[in-house]
């Protein structure tokens, strides 16, 4: 038997007419019966299993070549670790892992001088003679409990006796908080159900604020807690009944105040809850706008306030006073160049996260004192970076220090841990995630190339490769990358210790830039939405035979993959250009993209009409269906095609995946692999185990090197 060949029993789906008339167009799904929302109906579940049975047997020929590679992904991890501790008020917080253990543990450790001040020098005692370390919670033995399990929200009470966490059984994004005495680890009070995974704060020291979902899945109730007392008595401060909108909460860095917003994606607005003030409730902060979206902070006296239009597209920053709140005062104006990504305050500081041609910045603001007025922002130090194309992400910092922490990555730099202080520009690695197997950095190359659209426009792409392996002729196998939708998603060059299992056999990774992200600012995003959406997908082409022109591969060796809008992404272009790939990865996809958002009962997809369009307005019901994978299947050859899927899957739903496959089966006209995994036991991430997830990357890679026909008669490579 070839390394291609099938065997033969494929499942191949019933076919139920169910028609569906709009603006008297008729569309035909005969896969609908596929959807079943509990999960249960023993025809889909059987379904389910056939497809995932005939995965299993097309791939068992490459099962020790899959297990090779998993091996390699895992020899890569050390596996008894911590994370870089970081210093709050008396104690070193941090997470360790354990040799061959699937989840983390939550510890801390006194700091041995607190009244010390923090430095970027710091480093955590450890040894017989340090503190000893107190397990807060281990996440190994809540787990044994569950095929699934993951902790959202870990939150520290500022008194530093109890935590509140988030804890989700099943994979469907519905979780439950739980506070514990961080030294006994007792429960205190029932938990709070139904609650989403990170939108929980600390009220003081005896409360907690929440927010709740509605029937799908919408974040749509801010509630407060007083410990002790049951839920059924917590009071509800804000129900958005919009369903457009999304309620969210966060915590100012100062800790005085808590931000309620609700926001649709185009709108966002802000009330106040001073924390010493409860019983005040909620102050409006800024008003509900139409076409405004504002982000809000605090220090001192004024309220800082990240503010989008129509006309500022990119950003502004403002600031107010907290008794004056109309009073707004300009610190940063709009450029139409420079993106305002985010901003993070301490007390003498002010810290600003931009993008500017595609890649991340950080500037660092020293402020006036606190009782002197804030008119405007002066000088400015920008932290530099080494790589031409990088990752760099705000991470928790102390906000009376003069210490910022931020992350960084690229496509060759593990993720690394970094201390800035803001007064002497000195910048110190804290920790650097470790990468066993003889991983060495300066063997692999990081480019950054850029395709010219038929418009014009300059897509960027980013470019890894292992510099002792390609030849850069056109002969190398390349895996190009593309997502393209949600401005707060970009899809940024990271590393993945996964991908050195490619790169090492001579891969090509690249990441295709495509309109549609928020990669290039605000504008980047708007010229890949709506009527415009289309534009992603011939982006991500162009990018394609920019780099077959270039000789980065050829159209016999070039593989993409995408998840989620980038699983839709793969699946429209598979449709458009089916020539143009050699084998696909489509996780999650989001490939039913007519029928979902033209239904309002799914999970998340009213606030989709202001992502994609409502496709009850005729211009946009046609333009959809013009472009949505499974509306667009056709007879024709299609590549290799590996599609995934979760089960408990909130935010695409398995359905969507299956009929795509299902119809793919029907019509195709081709012998290449279509192959489809749907995780019984997961949702939309895949399962929650950090061993268990690397399985997915082994079998996806096997694919590929199986559809090139990279493996070895012995099976391995």
């Amino acid at each position: 038997m070839s390394s291609l060949s099938q065997p033969p029993s494929l499942p191949l789906a019933e076919k139920v007419k169910h028609e569906m008339e709009l603006f008297g167009d008729v569309r035909v799904d005969n896969y609908y019966w596929l959807r079943d929302d509990s999960r249960k109906d023993p025809k889909v579940l059987s379904y389910l299993e056939q497809e995932n049975a005939y995965t299993e047997a097309m791939m068992s020929g490459t099962k020790k070549l899959e297990d090779k590679i998993y091996a390699e992904i895992r020899g890569r991890i050390k596996e008894d670790d911590i994370s870089a501790p970081l210093r709050k008020g008396p104690y070193y917080y941090y997470s360790r892992t354990l040799e061959g253990k699937e989840y983390v543990q939550h510890c801390r450790r006194p700091v041995p001088n607190c009244d010390a001040p923090p430095s970027v020098h710091d480093t955590m005692p450890t040894g017989p003679d340090a503190s000893p370390e107190h397990v807060i919670l281990d996440e190994n033995v809540k787990a044994e409990e569950h095929g699934f399990y993951k902790i959202g929200a870990f939150k520290v009470s500022p008194n530093h006796k109890m935590v509140a966490y988030t804890e989700d059984t099943k994979g469907d994004e519905i979780y439950t908080i739980y506070v514990i005495d961080v030294e006994t680890r007792t429960q205190i009070g029932k938990p709070l159900v139904g609650v989403t995974s990170s939108y929980v704060q600390w009220a003081g020291n005896d409360a907690l604020v929440y927010i709740t979902m509605d029937e799908i899945h919408r974040p749509d109730k801010a509630w407060l807690h007083k410990l002790g007392s049951d839920q059924c008595n917590d009071s509800c401060f804000y129900h958005e009944k919009d369903d457009m909108f999304y309620v969210g909460l966060q915590a100012s860095e100062s800790e005085k105040f808590l931000f309620i917003s609700s926001g649709s994606k185009t709108t966002s607005f802000v009330f106040y809850l001073e924390v010493c003030k409860l019983e005040e409730g909620l102050k409006v902060l800024t008003p509900r706008i139409n076409g405004i979206d504002t982000s809000v902070s605090h220090r001192g006296n004024h309220f800082f306030i990240q503010k989008r239009s129509d006309e500022f597209f990119n950003s502004e920053l403002l600031a107010c006073p907290v008794d004056n709140t109309s009073a707004t005062t300009v610190l940063i104006p709009h450029r139409e160049s420079v993106k305002i990504q985010d901003i993070q305050l301490f007390s003498d500081h002010l810290v600003v996260y931009e993008r500017e041609q595609g890649l991340p910045k950080i500037t660092a603001y020293r402020l006036p004192a606190v009782e002197e007025p804030l008119i405007c922002l002066q000088g400015g130090q920008a932290v530099q970076f080494i790589d031409p194309v990088y990752l760099v992400e705000p991470s928790e910092s102390q906000f009376s220090s003069t210490i910022l922490r931020f992350s960084y990555s690229s496509l060759r730099t593990p993720p690394s841990v970094y201390e800035y202080d803001m007064n002497t520009g000195e910048s110190v690695l804290k920790k650097i995630e470790t990468v066993l197997g003889g991983f060495d950095a300066s063997n692999y190359a990081t480019e950054r190339k850029w395709a010219t659209a038929s418009d014009g426009t300059q897509i960027p792409i980013s470019i890894v490769y292992q510099k002792n392996l390609v030849k850069l002729d056109g002969s190398d196998p390349m895996l190009l990358n593309g997502y393209g939708s949600y401005e707060q998603i970009s899809e940024d060059p990271d590393f993945n210790k996964a991908r050195l299992s490619l790169l090492d056999r001579g891969f090509i990774f690249a990441i295709a830039h495509i309109r549609g992200g928020g990669e290039m600012g605000r504008q980047w995003y708007e010229n890949g939405k709506f009527l415009k959406k289309k534009n992603t997908f011939t982006d991500f082409i162009t990018c394609a035979e920019f780099l077959i022109e270039q000789k980065y591969c050829s159209k016999e060796k070039l593989c993409i993959t995408g998840r989620s809008a980038g699983g839709m992404l793969i699946g429209a272009v598979l449709n458009m250009r089916p020539d143009l790939w050699k084998a696909a990865v489509a996780g999650v996809p989001f490939v039913d993209v007519l029928t979902t958002i033209l239904d309002p009962t799914i999970p998340l997809t009213t606030a989709e009409w202001e992502e994609w369009g409502d496709p009850r307005k005729e211009e946009f019901y046609y333009y959809m269906k013009s472009y949505s994978p499974v509306d667009n299947v056709k007879a024709q050859n299609y590549p290799h095609i590996l599609v995934t899927a979760g089960l408990h899957d909130s935010r695409v739903m398995y359905s969507e995946p299956a009929k795509f496959v299902a119809k793919l089966r029907d019509m195709k006209t081709d012998n290449n692999m279509l192959l489809f995994k749907c995780e019984l036991g997961a949702g939309h991430f895949s399962k929650s185990g950090r061993f268990e997830r690397l399985q997915d990357d082994a079998m996806a890679f096997a694919f590929l090197l199986k559809a090139l026909d990279m493996i070895p008669t012995c099976g391995c490579a």
